[in-house]
């Protein structure tokens, strides 16, 4: 079943169809429905080599030596997490940032022994780890697959010297394709870049110009990214200065259907909004989000989506943990864990997410996944409880199909 809906009107017809309907999750139902027999990690690794213009994310510039320590605090939060949830099975590992690829291979290799020492973790599992062209040597690489990482995504976002350079990156176009060839030699079909469209002062010719020579040595899978101007963050300040501009709307959406077309005609298939890939090698990781199932946040400023089971827990919580990194090393220290915030989620808090997020991907939200969060309530039933929606059926701006799948 595949469906598109406003998606200003998910919590109204959830809510209106939650109330004819009763909910009552015993223990069993929530083991079988949310998914508590296993779960994907991230794990944050919070430092660059510098913070680029127009990045606002929970990342900072190390001014000291510290990887033993953050590396003890990453082992003993992991271990300490996977207890609560008490999953049986981690099904894929993300090591993001930051730049996770600055951490040493001894410290990644670690930290998936400790995984492994506290849940299943099957040898074909995907563990994939975030890297920049300039904190990766080819023996690097080498050596982070020797301690278990089977998948790699690169920050490329441009292959155009002059544009990385408004960006503040640290590579330059060389770099990025020398990178992209290393790794495709030694992770073949598994790795993936990233690329951003809408720069300062880039042009419809210049983003066609990338993707072009992207496509000509990139791998199986590519992730498109417009970019975002976040307040606080220097591009910001230089835009509304007037000292740089960026592509209005419609020029975003022509780079944005040109890349489409680019990637279509080159074999890919758009699976998710920002993601595309080619022989079906998808990104299982990020496809676990999608599809609403659990996640344990390792690392300072992650998030989770989990049942804490250990505690007699049978909702699924939503976990973020302390964001600034010495916080964060001294509340694992202590406690055993950086957890700063925990919101037990409502049943009604679940599918709103399972919507929002399943509406990203090309299959959308089949009968059957909505019947493992919501046995009692099924999607005929919430398109069913509203004349309104039953109109905008009508209208089609949402598709819903009568069959199982």
């Amino acid at each position: 079943m595949k469906m598109r809906i406003l998606y200003s009107k998910i919590p109204l017809l959830l809510k209106r169809a939650e109330g004819k309907s009763i909910f009552v999750f015993t223990r069993r139902l929530a083991k079988r429905y949310l998914h508590t027999e296993e779960a994907a990690l991230y794990i944050h690794w919070p430092y660059c080599e510098k913070r680029c213009i127009y990045c606002n994310f929970n990342k900072y510039v190390q001014h000291s030596n510290n990887e033993d320590v953050i590396q003890a605090c990453l082992l003993k939060e992991a271990r300490t997490l996977i207890k609560l949830s008490q999953v049986s099975r981690i099904s894929s590992v993300y090591f993001g940032g930051g730049t996770p690829s600055l951490a040493s291979p001894h410290t990644i290799g670690a930290i998936l022994e400790v995984i492994s020492q506290s849940s299943l973790l099957p040898l074909n599992a995907e563990v994939t780890l975030e890297v920049n062209p300039t904190s990766i040597h080819k023996s690097r690489l080498q050596q982070f697959r020797e301690v278990g990482v089977n998948r790699i995504s690169i920050g490329v976002q441009s292959l155009d010297d002059f544009e990385l350079h408004l960006l503040g990156r640290t590579h330059s176009a060389f770099d990025a394709q020398q990178t992209i060839e290393e790794a495709c030699r030694l992770f073949p079909g598994y790795t993936s870049v990233d690329v951003m469209f809408g720069l300062p002062w880039q042009s419809l010719t210049s983003w066609c110009s990338t993707l072009r020579r992207l496509l000509a040595q990139c791998d199986d899978h590519v992730s498109l990214y417009q970019l975002t101007v976040e307040r606080g963050t220097g591009l910001f300040k230089l835009i509304q200065s007037g000292c740089l501009s960026v592509p209005d709307q419609e020029q975003t959406a022509q780079m944005y259907d040109c890349a489409r077309k680019m990637l279509h005609e080159a074999g890919f298939q758009q699976y998710e909004v920002s993601n595309f890939a080619r022989n079906g090698k998808i990104s299982k990781h990020n496809l676990s989000y999608w599809l609403g199932k659990q996640y344990i946040g390792i690392g300072p400023g992650a998030h989770g989506r989990f049942v804490a089971r250990a505690n007699g827990g049978t909702r699924r919580q939503a976990r973020i943990q302390t964001l600034e990194p010495d916080p964060w090393m001294m509340e694992v220290i202590q406690h055993g864990h950086g957890t700063r915030k925990v919101i037990e989620q409502s049943h009604l808090d679940v599918l709103l997410e399972v919507l929002a997020l399943g509406l990203r991907t090309d299959i959308g939200i089949t009968h059957e996944s909505w019947q493992q969060h919501s046995p009692f309530l099924g999607l005929q039933h919430i398109f069913d409880a509203s004349d309104e929606l039953r109109e905008l059926r009508q209208q089609e701006f949402f598709l819903l199909d009568e069959s199982s799948s």
